[in-house]
């Protein structure tokens, strides 16, 4: 039996979240611009996204653009946004054939007009889509993510909309961007940094990590399936 057909024996991860960490090193250690790493790795993301449907994960939430990549070059910046415009043309039309919903989370207004315009065009056509949630975060950081949701909190108090008793974990979730999917069950990070960098802080209490090495534009299809057979191996105690 091969990987692949052990892997849909077993459980399959409802919610994948990914931190696609590593373009601008594949791209130095194989000579390239930085620019041709991060076209590659969105290859890697629309790969990611296509077997993630053939294997049934349900949700999958990808770490696509940081509060803090804005610090970096303006000309990788503008690059990196005019490559999302041009990844969400080209497969829009695929995932909206194959019921695939997109969300968008962190501070959408940050982005350039033609690329909010693009983001929230494919929000809005694939809202009813329900085989795979692609939840894409962009301009996103989860500190912010938190403190938005306490002052939202803090301003139904305000208005008598809730009570204080009430906030509870659950009532918690409410307020963040995932408050309408279940939190992931797998984390993957590829380039063998071993870190959160700010990801799904609150989302990430018992979810199951898995590191690799692989930089991101070399993760193909067997390395997902790795990592969905890494976590199948683990006993999820959820601290107890």
């Amino acid at each position: 039996m091969n990987l692949e057909e052990r892997v849909r024996l077993g459980i399959i991860p409802k919610h994948l979240a990914v931190i696609m960490d590593g373009n601008r090193r594949w791209a130095k250690n194989n000579n390239l611009p930085a620019r041709d790493g991060h076209r590659e790795g969105a290859l890697r993301v629309t790969d990611l996204v296509r077997n993630s449907v053939d294997i049934g994960i349900k949700y999958l939430s990808v770490y696509a653009f940081s509060t803090e990549n804005w610090r970096r070059d303006k000309k990788e910046v503008d690059y990196l946004m005019n490559l999302l415009v041009e990844f969400v043309v080209k497969e829009l039309d695929y995932l909206h054939k194959n019921d695939v919903k997109i969300t968008l989370m962190g501070n959408i207004e940050d982005l350039p007009e033609k690329t909010k315009r693009e983001v929230i065009r494919s929000v809005e056509l694939t809202k009813n889509n329900r085989k795979l949630h692609l939840n894409i975060a962009l301009s996103y950081g989860s500190r912010a993510e938190i403190i938005n949701a306490v002052k939202n909190i803090v301003n139904d108090l305000e208005n008598d909309k809730i009570n204080i008793d009430s906030i509870d974990e659950e009532s918690f979730k409410k307020y963040l961007f995932t408050h309408d999917m279940p939190d992931p069950d797998l984390l993957i990070r590829t380039s063998g940094e071993i870190r959160l960098s700010n990801f799904l802080l609150y989302q990430l209490a018992y979810t199951e990590f898995y590191f690799t090495d692989i930089l991101w534009p070399d993760f193909k299809k067997e390395e997902l399936l790795r990592a969905v057979e890494c976590f199948q191996n683990r006993k999820r105690r959820y601290g107890n």
